[in-house]
Protein backbone atom coordinates (compact mmCIF):
# COMPACT_ATOMS: atom_id res chain seq x y z
CA UNK A 1 0.00 0.00 0.00
CA UNK A 2 1.21 3.54 -0.75
CA UNK A 3 0.38 6.38 1.61
CA UNK A 4 0.34 10.00 0.50
CA UNK A 5 0.21 12.64 3.20
CA UNK A 6 -0.85 16.17 2.32
CA UNK A 7 -2.27 19.33 3.82
CA UNK A 8 0.74 20.74 5.59
CA UNK A 9 1.80 24.33 5.36
CA UNK A 10 2.94 27.48 7.12
CA UNK A 11 0.44 28.86 9.61
CA UNK A 12 0.38 31.13 12.62
CA UNK A 13 -0.05 30.06 16.20
CA UNK A 14 -3.72 29.45 16.95
CA UNK A 15 -4.56 28.49 13.38
CA UNK A 16 -5.91 25.16 12.18
CA UNK A 17 -4.89 22.66 9.54
CA UNK A 18 -6.27 19.38 8.28
CA UNK A 19 -3.83 16.74 7.15
CA UNK A 20 -4.94 13.96 4.85
CA UNK A 21 -3.41 10.56 4.26
CA UNK A 22 -4.67 8.91 1.10
CA UNK A 23 -3.92 5.25 0.57
CA UNK A 24 -3.59 3.53 -2.76
CA UNK A 25 -2.74 0.06 -3.92
CA UNK A 26 -5.15 -1.67 -1.60
CA UNK A 27 -7.70 -0.88 1.05
CA UNK A 28 -6.62 0.23 4.50
CA UNK A 29 -10.05 -0.38 5.97
CA UNK A 30 -8.72 -3.31 7.99
CA UNK A 31 -5.64 -1.49 9.28
CA UNK A 32 -5.13 0.63 12.30
CA UNK A 33 -3.65 3.96 11.24
CA UNK A 34 -1.39 6.42 12.97
CA UNK A 35 0.13 9.85 12.69
CA UNK A 36 3.65 10.57 13.86
CA UNK A 37 5.80 13.66 13.63
CA UNK A 38 9.45 14.52 13.63
CA UNK A 39 10.85 17.92 14.47
CA UNK A 40 14.36 18.98 13.44
CA UNK A 41 16.95 17.33 15.64
CA UNK A 42 14.39 15.22 17.44
CA UNK A 43 13.21 11.65 17.22
CA UNK A 44 9.98 10.72 15.54
CA UNK A 45 7.12 10.82 18.03
CA UNK A 46 3.63 9.46 18.21
CA UNK A 47 0.77 11.89 17.63
CA UNK A 48 -2.46 9.92 17.24
CA UNK A 49 -3.84 6.58 16.11
CA UNK A 50 -7.19 5.11 15.19
CA UNK A 51 -8.48 1.56 14.88
CA UNK A 52 -9.89 0.07 11.71
CA UNK A 53 -13.46 1.19 12.34
CA UNK A 54 -12.54 4.25 14.34
CA UNK A 55 -13.81 2.88 17.62
CA UNK A 56 -10.49 3.09 19.41
CA UNK A 57 -8.50 6.32 19.31
CA UNK A 58 -5.43 7.44 21.20
CA UNK A 59 -3.57 10.75 21.35
CA UNK A 60 -0.28 11.96 22.66
CA UNK A 61 -0.76 14.12 25.72
CA UNK A 62 0.75 17.09 23.94
CA UNK A 63 -2.03 17.19 21.33
CA UNK A 64 -4.99 15.88 23.30
CA UNK A 65 -7.90 18.30 23.09
CA UNK A 66 -6.44 20.08 20.07
CA UNK A 67 -6.01 17.36 17.44
CA UNK A 68 -8.63 14.95 16.13
CA UNK A 69 -7.90 11.84 14.09
CA UNK A 70 -10.59 10.41 11.86
CA UNK A 71 -10.93 8.12 8.90
CA UNK A 72 -13.16 7.57 5.90
CA UNK A 73 -12.75 3.98 4.79
CA UNK A 74 -14.91 4.56 1.72
CA UNK A 75 -12.30 7.08 0.58
CA UNK A 76 -9.36 5.05 1.87
CA UNK A 77 -8.22 8.17 3.72
CA UNK A 78 -7.24 9.14 7.24
CA UNK A 79 -7.30 12.69 8.55
CA UNK A 80 -5.67 14.68 11.29
CA UNK A 81 -7.53 17.83 12.23
CA UNK A 82 -5.23 20.17 14.10
CA UNK A 83 -6.64 23.13 16.00
CA UNK A 84 -4.98 25.80 18.10
CA UNK A 85 -1.60 25.04 16.60
CA UNK A 86 1.49 25.97 18.56
CA UNK A 87 5.07 26.60 17.44
CA UNK A 88 6.08 23.35 19.13
CA UNK A 89 3.82 21.49 16.70
CA UNK A 90 6.26 22.37 13.91
CA UNK A 91 7.44 19.10 12.38
CA UNK A 92 7.17 16.78 9.43
CA UNK A 93 4.02 14.75 9.90
CA UNK A 94 3.88 11.13 8.76
CA UNK A 95 0.96 8.79 8.42
CA UNK A 96 1.40 5.07 8.79
CA UNK A 97 -0.57 1.84 8.45
CA UNK A 98 -0.41 -0.65 11.28
CA UNK A 99 0.26 -4.36 10.98
CA UNK A 100 -2.97 -4.94 12.89
CA UNK A 101 -6.48 -3.56 13.03
CA UNK A 102 -5.52 -1.29 15.90
CA UNK A 103 -3.17 1.62 16.05
CA UNK A 104 -0.26 1.86 18.44
CA UNK A 105 2.03 4.42 20.00
CA UNK A 106 4.98 2.33 18.89
CA UNK A 107 6.31 3.10 15.44
CA UNK A 108 7.52 -0.48 15.07
CA UNK A 109 3.93 -1.64 14.86
CA UNK A 110 3.53 0.11 11.51
CA UNK A 111 4.77 -1.40 8.29
CA UNK A 112 3.73 1.23 5.76
CA UNK A 113 4.70 4.89 5.95
CA UNK A 114 3.86 7.95 3.92
CA UNK A 115 6.46 10.46 2.78
CA UNK A 116 5.56 13.17 5.27
CA UNK A 117 4.12 16.64 5.04
CA UNK A 118 5.69 19.72 6.62
CA UNK A 119 3.79 21.73 9.19
CA UNK A 120 5.35 24.98 10.31
CA UNK A 121 3.72 27.12 12.99
CA UNK A 122 5.02 30.62 13.51
CA UNK A 123 4.60 32.49 16.76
Amino acid sequence: VQLQASGGGLVQAGDSLRLSCAASGRTISNNGMGWFRQAPGKEREFVACISWRGGTIDYAESVKGRFTISRDNAKNTVYLHMNNLKPEDTAVYYCAASRSSYGSRRSGEYNYWGQGTQVTVSS
